[in-house]
């Protein structure tokens, strides 16, 4: 069974991957980084195969919890009701879980918590480094995922993963700022067909991350 007690979980790493080093402000707005880190969720599940995608919808394969508190309660959700699209849970797993992921960010000491208002009125909370540089989760992550584009190389399950999220998020552009665009996104195509992980997963990490996509971009649309 994977240990995820001791390590930041996919949506630890996108939560990170889509705030302002600068001062915390989240790059990501609402509902679009809950349905982001939703999908992680999933992902996170698939990859610890605890849940499959068969025929479009959402099955548990393994309800034993995996030793994360937001992991098991998204698991425990899932195994308690039928099998629905992933468009469901991307959806229903996303209330209030960005607060979640922040809190457990703030109580592992990644990021610390700051309350204070603007303009002397409205209430604000911002969530900087500890010591006010980037943490060293998020450059574990952005260095993986960068030498993941910028190779021909096999990619590791987990940051294949992240990649697909980040594209799925639409925060692609920003976190390979700097690289050229065409050769990354020809690359991240490459990564999302390639042989990362078991076939089972890789169709169902497919799915979930499409239905993040179309959560993410039909409320922009409209608005």
């Amino acid at each position: 069974m994977t240990d995820l007690t001791l390590t930041l979980t996919l949506a630890d790493e996108l939560a990170l991957l889509v705030h302002d080093d600068d001062d915390g402000a989240r790059r990501l707005g609402q509902p679009a980084l809950g349905y982001g880190l939703a999908g992680a969720l999933l992902v996170e599940l698939a990859l610890a195969e605890r849940i499959d995608v068969a025929d479009k919808k959402v099955t548990v394969l393994d309800p034993t919890p995996v030793g994360h508190p937001v992991l098991d309660q998204a698991l425990a959700r899932i195994a308690g009701d039928k099998p629905r699209k992933p468009a469901h849970w991307v959806d229903k797993l996303s209330k209030k879980l960005t607060e979640q992921v922040l809190d457990g960010l703030v109580a592992g000491g990644v990021l610390r918590r700051e309350e204070d208002r603007v303009l002397l009125v409205f209430p604000r909370t911002r969530f900087p480094a500890p010591d006010g540089v980037q943490p060293e989760a998020e450059t574990d992550a952005r260095a993986r995922m960068t030498a993941a584009v910028t190779s021909d190389g096999p990619v590791d399950p987990r940051t294949a993963a992240l990649c697909a999220l980040v594209k799925a998020v639409g925060h692609d552009r920003k976190v390979f700022a700097g690289l050229p665009r065409a050769e990354v996104r020809k690359r991240l195509k490459t990564i999302s067909e390639g042989d990362w992980a078991a076939t089972a997963v890789r169709k169902a990490i497919e799915e979930v991350q499409a239905a993040v996509m179309v959560a993410v971009i039909v409320p922009a649309a409209v608005s």
